[in-house]
């Protein structure tokens, strides 16, 4: 896959904005996606660099979650911001990762994807559970650098 438009089409783009609804139905949690061909820093910081790009450490209970990939690199990330980080494990989202890679080492993106954004969801609504006054306060689009 050369160009990360390519990567997934409409309608597995379509099915992960769908995950991301699902996960977030019982969490106040926010998840995001975020997909680039290549980065020249290390994934982590870059991962860190869109977080704050796309706003993420603006959430009320700083809950924001980032799912990055870079495609060409073959490398992801899983980044919360701090109101996760302050609470939870430090292998909190070993588990997460672990489900992703099987899929992506099949060649199965969206599914990876897919079952990283559910699982995310699953486990964070024990420490951010869903209330009836919650907002999306972020867009559930797949953004692409």
């Amino acid at each position: 896959m050369s160009k990360v438009e390519d990567f997934l089409t409409k309608e597995e783009e379509q099915e992960i904005v769908q995950a991301i609804q699902i996960a977030e139905k019982d969490t106040s949690g926010e998840i995001r996606v975020h997909i680039e061909k290549t980065t020249s820093i290390d994934a982590f910081d870059r991962a860190l660099e869109v977080f704050n790009l796309l706003k993420m450490d603006e959430t009320k209970l700083k809950n924001g979650v980032l799912i990055y990939l870079a495609v060409a690199d073959k490398s992801f990330v899983i980044c919360g911001d701090e109101g996760i980080n302050d609470v939870v494990e430090d292998d909190f989202w070993d588990s997460t990762k672990d489900l992703m890679l099987t899929q992506f080492k099949k060649g199965n993106f969206k599914q990876g994807l897919i079952d990283g954004i559910l699982k995310a969801g699953e486990r964070l609504k024990s420490y951010f559970p869903h209330k009836d006054d919650d907002e999306n306060e972020l867009s559930n689009e797949i953004s692409k650098g």
